[in-house]
């Protein structure tokens, strides 16, 4: 029998790759003492065949270094922390690997490392997608992100977000990715806030899997309804689709507006998680208040408008009862709108951490349970703490006020209940040691407490004072318009005199 050409002396040993799993520190420069490099230096006219687990190559004198990275790849692996049985599994599941040049791969490795990928984040997304080292989409895709491709940005992407985005994306989604980014500018993203957009939405949803054609209609849509700003409120939005998601929910609330876009894009900016609800959950809300609170679907807008976060708040456990709470206090449909016009976030507060509290301390100090005036003085006290409205009640005793002061003061101005205690103490300081007035007039006018310090009392009284002394009515010297009042005092003093003297 003829001799076989390709076969190797018996005296030569060939190291596959099991031995370098057992080699406890193999370089790049060993490689080459146990690899091809030295079998082609002894037989430099006869091709070998190399028998290894992840393939079987023919190596010549003149085939280039793609040859040996399906053997060279293992002692790099290694290095990253791979054992010979996750390389072969990365090997079958991207048969590229052993056809890439070893310096390709290694820049590759080095890029995603430049882009924060740690070691043990960058192992786990090469052993479930081991793509990421061959394919061309990603360098274009790193470079943009990271901010290597013609400084698009100021700052570079979070590596959870590439990682997400890696770990999620397939690499055909990739291709047009920097176009989608860059239709992000044209619809009017600044540049210094791209990146805050694209931190804080899924890359995958958001760009990847939608079409140039799908981004530019959704961008056009969202132009009518506050636009880049909507976006830069809320980058999810961009997660969302314009059929199923965006185009129903937002016209749901153009609908209820009146066809209203500016209104409609009132209540979308001051509450963007609106959208995050589904049309079912938006219409119980409405149909709700409809329907059991007897408010019209325009006077629902209108408290939409000035609180849109009411959809957040639970209709069963919140939004319920505290109608419930209103109707028992005898507020009728009517009377229930001016209430949550004034005080809407009535509707989304803890009855047991908030309401309950405010309700003892109201009740102590006189006011009636079921009754309207309670109601107007929870509506009152809904924007400040419990710990606050305690501690107006205690500078008003402290001022020598008594219970039946404050409720009589509470039920002419309910607002007093609500001011900043630390405030208030200022004004009555002013009021008893400047002013020379007894804390008891604040129960003619108790709106005093409710203007500011330095910027109308002050400047008032010390105007008024040269020309009609210190006995002024403080209700007209505070009342009056800012208009009224600087023309009355450009006038000089005149003298009445009374008919028939």
């Amino acid at each position: 029998m003829a001799a076989n050409t390709f076969a190797l002396p018996s005296s030569f040993r060939v190291q596959t790759p099991s031995f370098y799993s057992r080699a406890p520190a193999f370089t790049h420069s060993s490689l080459s003492h146990f690899s091809c490099f030295s079998l082609r230096h002894k037989f430099p006219n006869k091709p070998l065949i190399l028998s290894c687990r992840c393939c079987a190559l023919t190596i010549n004198a003149n085939q280039s270094t793609l040859a040996h990275s399906g053997v060279m790849i293992f002692p790099l692996f290694l290095e990253m922390g791979f054992n010979e049985k996750q390389t072969e599994a990365i090997l079958d599941n991207n048969a590229a690997l052993r056809f890439t040049p070893l310096e390709s791969i290694h820049s590759r490795v080095r890029l995603l490392q430049s882009a924060g990928l740690d070691s043990l984040s960058l192992s786990k997304l090469i052993l479930k997608r081991p793509y990421i080292l061959t394919s061309k989409e990603i360098d274009t895709l790193l470079n943009l992100l990271i901010g290597n491709c013609n400084s698009e940005f100021d700052a570079q992407i979070e590596p959870a977000q590439i990682e997400r985005l890696l770990n999620t994306a397939d690499p055909r989604c990739l291709v047009g990715f920097e176009t989608k980014v860059r239709l992000l500018l044209q619809f009017g993203i600044p540049k210094e806030k791209l990146v805050h957009v694209l931190n804080n939405v899924n890359l995958t949803k958001s760009l990847c899997l939608k079409s140039i054609e799908e981004i530019e209609i959704t961008l056009a849509y969202l132009q009518r309804f506050g636009g880049p700003n909507l976006i830069l409120r809320r980058p999810l939005i961009l997660n969302y689709d314009l059929d199923t998601h965006l185009i129903p929910r937002i016209g749901f609330l153009l609908d209820l507006s009146g066809n209203n876009e500016d209104s409609t894009s009132i209540v979308l900016y001051k509450f963007p998680f609106v959208l995050a609800y589904s049309v079912d959950h938006l219409k119980d809300h409405v149909e709700f208040l409809n329907s059991y609170a007897g408010l019209s679907y325009e006077e629902i807008f209108k408290i939409i408008l000035v609180y849109p976060s009411l959809f957040s708040a639970s209709r069963k456990r919140k939004i319920h009862p505290r109608i419930d709470f209103l109707k028992e206090c005898g507020l009728s449909s009517n009377d229930i709108f001016k209430f949550l016009i004034k005080a809407p976030l009535f509707l989304s507060l803890s009855f047991e951490e908030n309401l309950a509290n405010k309700l003892v301390v109201l009740v102590k100090i006189g006011y009636e349970n079921r009754t309207k005036e309670l109601a107007m003085a929870m509506g009152a006290v809904t924007r400040c703490s419990c710990k606050n409205l305690q501690e107006v009640i205690g500078v008003f005793l402290n001022y020598g006020l008594t219970c039946e002061d404050i409720l009589d003061m509470s039920k002419k101005h309910p607002q007093v209940l609500q001011y900043n205690h630390e405030s208030l103490e200022e004004k009555l300081d002013y009021l008893i040691e400047e002013m020379g007035r007894k804390v008891g007039e604040l129960l003619s006018f108790p709106a005093f407490l409710g203007y500011k310090l330095d910027g109308r009392i002050k400047h008032r009284y010390e105007q008024k004072r040269k020309i009609l002394g210190e006995g002024m009515s403080i209700n007209k010297l505070l009342s009056v318009s800012a208009a009224s009042f600087s023309s009355k005092s450009r006038r000089k003093p005149t003298v009445r005199v009374s008919e028939g003297k």
